[in-house]
């Protein structure tokens, strides 16, 4: 397999964890309702396997083939935007790497404080909290530098003309969303359209990278389109 094959491939995944994992947090996972925090670590405990399994796609998968897609597009842009797929890439690898290093701290400290619970719930529910703070301090910044990879990378499109332009305008406009999470006021409208423009730009950009034929002339084509089949 090709490396642009296996950058469709993780585009593909990319979308279906961000789909399944948004469903699993709004009904299955979800904690928003549980104000007490022992409360909080026994719905955990009571879950963790299923936890374990929502963490390790969201963020860990996730991170993986963030990194898979990114090279896949460097190799694409590199050639004739070489200045914008460099530092696109550097993004994309420090987004991977804060989703990696996010999704291994909730994952080992749920571990550490399932096994302190039955002894200790209050104390394992005041550990829970700063394991939490440590997740939520790595989580909770990225969609800054994924705002600024899908932006770049988009712009590093446009110049290559590799892709077609209402995908590139798409990914400006999703990247110039996830910079606005930055706001508070904003932070919770702006993420919802981020995480939803965001999977239509991936399953877009899985159909471009799978199809085979040149991507060179499709950005004077419109939707899906790309060149002809080789």
């Amino acid at each position: 397999m090709n490396l642009r094959r296996l950058g469709g491939l993780s585009a593909l995944i990319l979308a279906a964890a961000y789909v399944v994992g948004a469903a699993l947090n709004f009904t299955l996972l979800d904690t928003s309702s549980i104000l007490d925090p022992v409360e909080k670590v026994a719905f955990l405990v009571g879950k963790q396997p299923l936890f374990h399994v929502w963490i390790f796609s969201i963020y860990v998968l996730f991170g993986v083939c963030l990194v898979f897609l990114a090279g896949a597009l460097y190799e694409q842009l590199r050639p004739a935007a070489p200045a914008l797929a460099r530092m696109a890439t550097a993004f994309a690898l420090i987004w991977a790497g804060l989703l990696i290093a996010a999704g291994n701290v909730y994952i080992a400290g749920l571990s550490n404080v399932s096994a302190a619970f039955a002894q200790n719930p209050d104390q394992a529910a005041t550990t829970w909290l700063a394991i939490d703070s440590v997740h939520q301090g790595l989580s909770g910044t990225a969609e800054i530098p994924g705002g600024l990879w899908t932006l770049l990378v988009s712009l590093a499109a446009l110049q290559a003309a590799r892709f077609p332009r209402a995908w590139s305008y798409l990914g400006i406009a999703i990247g110039t969303v996830g910079l606005l999470t930055a706001i508070p006021a904003l932070f919770v409208p702006a993420v919802a359209a981020y995480a939803l423009g965001h999977c239509a730009w991936w399953i877009w950009l899985a159909v471009l990278l799978l199809r085979k034929g040149s991507l060179e002339t499709a950005q004077g084509r419109r939707g899906f389109a790309v060149s002809p089949s080789a």
